[in-house]
């Protein structure tokens, strides 16, 4: 008899067809085996519709398949790179001597952290990208809201290091400027990673059309020492400092994320080149070769001038017409003046962006000088940063209601038959 139709599951439909199955999944069944064998994440005792795990689990039904053999233990040809990582027998992720993911959790040599999709409901979803998801969860056992970040898992060794990278980071660095790590865990082809929820989100989204001097020093300050506490005390760079990679919340917090694409020093260098094209420093995008230049810390601080005289601006700080063109952008970066603050910022904050965004990287100063830049002679405080977020996201919620009820009303205006119009 013909074997019923099945959906594929959401790790194969990505393209993970591993040989003997699929990591983080439970082993394929054969022919005489139950129809009702359980997939590798159940949904919770109450079928809590909005439950991570109900949510996966409706996507990734494992097709049956007669005399299935059983799963190898080593991975051939296209794969074989990757037997280092993927143990396909317990549907784990290892990178040995550091870290491993199941579907259970995470243990770094010891140290565990156990959390899993029955732990997790779903709220909704804040970001996509094509690295996958960024969702809002709530961790059921403690209360606590979470982001977790999906990351697909791709046939590319530096995806692995990627993850194995921001998962050490988040690991290791326990920073009131870097965001809190809460767990891992591998399950279906991706990793899913639960950190801090911002409640403000990314700096694009509250900049409005730019944040005053006070808060604008409040936001670099931040900044600035959670970057110096990755040099300092983990011998690590960001690499990728942006204004979506600087988040707030209502408390007043500033913090940092995104670490895939850190690096650590050796002797202070880094040479790969890596980040966002449009905050890169001019001598990252001059070099030929990742190997022409060492990215030193003084690059980070280039892209740690544009995003703060971003946020003081509203937008990009280039001229208008490089934002849909990168080539624009890139020769606007290497063979244009440096952008500067708009009229009506102080003296001091013009000259503080002026040596962030100094051509000549050895002119540049590091993250102690900065600390010690008369700018920051005098600050406002967390309460009052605070109050200034919750201002921030009532307008930003403001302009969204605004700007939707616009364009439902042009979409109508579009639709109406020419003689109404």
């Amino acid at each position: 008899a013909r074997m019923p139709k099945t959906k594929q599951s959401l790790s194969m439909r990505r393209g993970m067809k591993l040989p003997g199955g699929l990591p983080g999944a439970t082993p394929l069944v054969s022919g005489n085996a139950s129809a009702d064998t359980k997939d590798d994440i159940t949904t919770n005792s109450a079928g809590d519709s909005n439950s991570v795990s109900n949510l996966l689990s409706k996507k990734s039904k494992q097709p049956l398949q007669p005399q299935q053999q059983q799963p190898s233990l080593q991975l051939k040809g296209l794969f074989a790179n990757f037997s280092k990582y993927i143990d396909i027998k317990s549907g784990s992720l290892n990178f040995a001597g550091k870290l491993s993911l199941d579907s259970k959790g995470i243990n770094f040599n010891g140290t565990k952290f156990n959390i899993s999709a029955d732990d997790l409901e779903f709220i909704e979803e804040l970001g996509r990208g094509n690295y996958g998801t960024v969702s809002k969860v709530l961790h059921k056992p403690t209360g606590i809201i979470m982001a977790m970040k999906e990351v697909r898992l791709e046939l590319d060794d530096s995806k692995f290091r990627q993850i194995l990278m921001e998962l050490e980071v988040l690991h290791k660095c326990n920073s009131p400027y870097i965001i809190d790590f809460y767990g891992a865990f591998f399950v279906e082809g991706a990793v899913y990673m639960c950190m801090e929820f911002m409640d403000g989100g990314s700096l694009d989204r509250i900049y409005g059309d730019g944040v005053d001097e006070p808060h604008l020093k409040y936001v670099a300050d931040s900044v600035i020492r959670g970057l110096m506490e990755l040099k300092e005390k983990h011998n690590v760079i960001h690499r990728d400092v942006k204004p979506t990679n600087i988040l707030v919340n209502t408390a007043g917090k500033v913090k940092l994320c995104d670490f895939g694409v850190s690096g650590n020093l050796v002797a202070s260098l880094a040479k790969t080149n890596i980040g966002c094209q449009s905050y890169m420093a001019p001598e990252r995008i001059k070099s030929q070769s990742p190997d022409d230049v060492a990215y030193t810390v003084q690059s980070d601080i280039w892209s740690l001038g544009l995003s703060i005289l971003e946020t003081a601006k509203g937008c990009y700080p280039y001229p208008p017409e490089t934002f849909n063109n990168i080539f624009s952008q890139l020769s606007a970066i290497v063979d244009g003046e440096p952008p500067k603050l708009p009229d009506g910022f102080s003296p001091l904050a013009h000259d503080f962006i002026a040596h962030c965004l100094d051509k000549i990287p050895e002119r540049r100063p590091n993250y102690a000088q900065l600390l010690k830049h008369p700018w920051f002679a005098d600050m406002i405080d967390q309460a009052e940063m605070s109050h200034y977020v919750k201002l921030r996201i009532k307008e930003a919620k403001q302009e969204k209601t605004k700007q939707d009820k616009e364009d439902f009303k042009q979409l109508n205006q579009k639709l109406k038959p020419p003689l109404h119009r």
